[in-house]
């Protein structure tokens, strides 16, 4: 049987309100579940469980957690009750191990809301095994890059390979009203830098991130723009599958890998 390989992701996951208000992405997300291969199972290293080092959720079924305050109820009340595959997480330490990254299990570890988020819009029925890793806030940006590079064989056994974060994500300077409609030049000047570079296949001008113009103004902190290194170990063609941007200036950009 001839399977076609799975693409790896980034996926800008955006407000906790995605799942309430799906705007562009969502309709965006559920698109490209529908032309994909169903996958076997979903690895996502997200921007909301930093860690000091690598870990791997070998939990058989976690809980969604709503890692967020503030929020209508509504939104608590969501489950994405996905299994976990402690099988599939074993292969991932095992292939950490072989490439001398240090990872360790967590079997308790919940699910945060940049894992079920958008896969609430892409896999509703919640019927495909997930497992997260985590995201080391104490490896540079080529060390998270490895981390998707040695995980990319995966997509070869119809695994998705996904992270998750925002292309820009500087919560003080959002629109929450939802009165901005204009895009600010700093945010899209930095969306526009990054595609850029990606598109050339300039991947090192991407991995320099502290040199990229206004990345202070659009990553105050790092974490949601962390996962795109991850990512783009994962596959060496780049695509755009989705570009828009939500309250002003929170990018909710998807991106491809191949």
């Amino acid at each position: 049987m001839n399977l076609q390989t799975l693409p790896g992701l980034f996926i800008s996951h955006g407000s906790p309100m995605l799942a309430l208000n799906p705007e562009q992405v969502g309709p965006a997300l559920n698109r490209l579940s529908l032309n994909l291969p169903v996958p076997q199972a979903i690895i996502v290293m997200s921007a909301h469980w930093e860690s000091q080092s690598l870990e791997v959720s070998t939990g058989v079924r976690p809980e969604t957690w709503h890692d967020f305050r503030g929020f209508p109820q509504e939104l608590y009340e969501m489950r994405y009750p996905a299994p976990g595959h402690p099988e599939l997480a074993e292969t991932i330490l095992h292939l950490f191990a072989e490439a001398h990254i240090p990872a360790h299990a967590n079997s308790t570890r919940p699910r945060d809301h940049g894992v079920w988020m958008p896969l609430l819009h892409m896999y509703p029925d919640a019927s495909i095994p997930v497992v997260e890793i985590s995201l080391p806030m104490n490896m540079s940006a080529e060390e998270i890059y490895k981390v998707g590079q040695v995980l990319a064989p995966l997509r070869d056994q119809q695994v998705l390979l996904v992270g998750s974060g925002s292309i820009t994500h500087n919560l003080r300077e959002l629109s929450w009203d939802g009165n901005q409609s204009t895009v600010p030049e700093w945010a899209s000047a930095f969306r526009n830098y990054v595609v850029s570079k990606l598109a050339h296949s300039d991947y090192d001008a991407v991995l320099d991130w502290s040199s990229i113009p206004f990345v202070q103004r659009n990553h105050p902190t790092i974490e949601h723009f962390a996962p795109l290194f991850f990512s783009m170990g994962t596959g060496t063609r780049f695509s755009v599958v989705h570009n828009s941007f939500s309250m002003g200036s929170l990018g909710m950009d998807i991106y491809r890998f191949d």
